[in-house]
């Protein structure tokens, strides 16, 4: 018998397990609203959660009914006795530290003897993460059909799974709780989040971006999002049995890569430009010199000769920043034969295309926008944050001159990400227009299979590239199949 059937889903005398006095609130019969959901899923018992927990009052609080929260509390407090201060100071990655914890832990749950052994094991693995991981979010990143966790507060967590998001039962112990993970989080690359510098951008160990904000800017409490990132970084073979390309767009890309062409690849949040890029740069020859620049390092190239670089933050002073803007001027020093920025978002747009007008052909990097038309608008946009006083027509000279195919992604109704468009950026037109043309569109007109899932694929348009030329010229092989002899010239 499991320990939530002999409580009874009662909470203990003592409290709610967390430190709150226990509120049981009656609830009548007739008032209990008939559902389609298991009788088990939900507790007999309402827990009246305080809105002031944490100090911020929700809408709708709920906290998940959690039969071993006394039990860790308790354990908790025995390591606390054993250990100090020390405990909540372990950043997971000293065994010096991190042994004490698992050698006394086992003694500790020892003492609750009304634990069965499979309840015993579970306490002990919510302990270790608790204290040596990320708390209740830990399972969640070990979870491999995860890709997106997202904690709206303390006792709200979602997940989204095959692009479609879910809430999950886990939850933090209080605010402080939170806030202690964030705070391990960050600190391990050196950054820092508080009322000063409410908002934060950072990465785990295994490179998976994490945001995390916290008051006076979050009205509910502390906030954090994860991005994860797979074990094994996808690879093209990967993206084209997901859908997100076909074997045919595959190769033109890779031939565009080697062929030295500037790519821009644009979509909206969590439509896999990270990813795309991270599949794209596989692509980069391995005798180049490659240089990267990201916000929080997410790349995984997999060539030798490769330097990364870093944003980094301004210090609590207000001093020491460095911006993508300094870096990727900096860059243009180091020799590299290929940029690639994870994503342009400022006045960096104007040194990014500089140098790719300026003998750094073949770079890389991404933009959010909603189309080819859209991103375009918005490196004009971002030329201009530079504060150069530059005119309009000079500014699209510059981006149809640097800029060769725009790659866009959209994550579709469905929850699946796939790349919707490629656009060559073919020059100016009268009228200080920048020229453009499809060259792959997704078949929206397919329709949608028994599931809802779009059966479309990107699918040429039949229309010549301009720089299929450049391509031929060096020895690049590209299937003319898929376009029509002279269409477009």
């Amino acid at each position: 018998m499991s320990l939530a059937s002999r409580l009874g889903r009662i909470p203990p005398p003592d409290g709610d397990g967390e430190g709150n006095p226990a509120q049981v609130t009656a609830v009548p019969a007739s008032n209990i609203p008939t559902t389609g959901i298991p009788a088990t899923a939900i507790p007999v018992t309402s827990f009246s959660v305080s809105n002031t927990a944490g100090g911020f009052a929700r809408r709708n609080p709920r906290r998940p009914y959690d039969p071993l929260a006394h039990v860790r509390r308790r354990a908790h407090e025995a390591l606390l006795d054993l250990l100090g201060p020390q405990l909540y100071d372990l950043a997971g990655t000293d065994d010096d530290l991190v042994r004490p914890i698992l050698e006394a832990l086992p003694d500790v749950l020892a003492k609750e003897e009304a634990l069965t052994a499979s309840d015993r094991t579970k306490a002990y693995q919510q302990i270790v993460d608790e204290i040596l991981g990320h708390g209740p979010i830990e399972p969640l990143l070990r979870d491999p059909d995860v890709t997106e966790i997202m904690v709206n507060s303390w006792d709200r967590i979602y997940v989204e799974r095959f692009g479609q998001i879910h809430a999950v039962e886990a939850a933090f112990t209080d605010e402080s709780h939170l806030r202690r993970v964030i705070d391990r989080i960050v600190s391990r690359i050196g950054r820092r989040v508080d009322e000063a510098s409410p908002m934060v951008d950072a990465r785990l160990p295994d490179g998976s971006r994490v945001n995390a904000v916290v008051p006076p800017i979050a009205i509910d409490g502390a906030a954090l999002t994860v991005r994860k990132f797979s074990a094994d970084p996808y690879t093209a073979e990967d993206l084209i049995s997901f859908g997100t390309l076909t074997p045919q767009v595959a190769n033109f890309l890779a031939a565009c890569i080697l062929g030295r062409l500037d790519i821009v690849i644009s979509g909206g949040t969590g439509s896999g430009k990270t990813t795309l890029l991270n599949v794209l740069s596989g692509y980069l020859p391995s005798n180049e010199r490659i240089i990267t620049i990201e916000d929080s390092a997410e790349l995984r190239l997999s060539q030798e000769h490769v330097l990364r670089m870093e944003y980094r933050p301004p210090n609590i002073e207000g001093a020491g920043e460095v911006t993508i803007r300094d870096l990727v001027r900096n860059a243009l020093r180091m020799r590299p034969d290929r940029i690639v920025v994870g994503e342009v978002r400022d006045a960096a747009a104007l040194d990014m295309l500089q140098a790719m007008n300026t003998g750094h052909d073949g770079s890389l990097t991404t933009v959010h926008a909603n189309s080819p038309r859209d991103s375009i608008s918005r490196l004009e946009t971002m030329v201009m944050m530079a504060g150069m006083e530059l005119p309009i027509r000079a500014i699209r000279e510059q981006i149809s001159s640097a800029v060769d195919v725009i790659v866009q992604l959209a994550r579709l109704r469905d929850g699946h990400r796939r790349i919707v468009q490629i656009t060559e950026v073919v020059g100016m037109e009268a009228g200080d227009v920048v020229s453009m043309q499809d060259l792959y569109t997704f078949d929206y007109g397919a329709g949608r299979d028994a599931y809802g899932r779009f059966s479309g694929q990107v699918r040429s348009t039949g229309l010549r590239p301009r720089f299929l030329d450049k391509l031929t010229e060096q020895g690049i092989p590209v299937n003319l199949e898929h376009f029509g002899v002279g269409a477009g010239s």
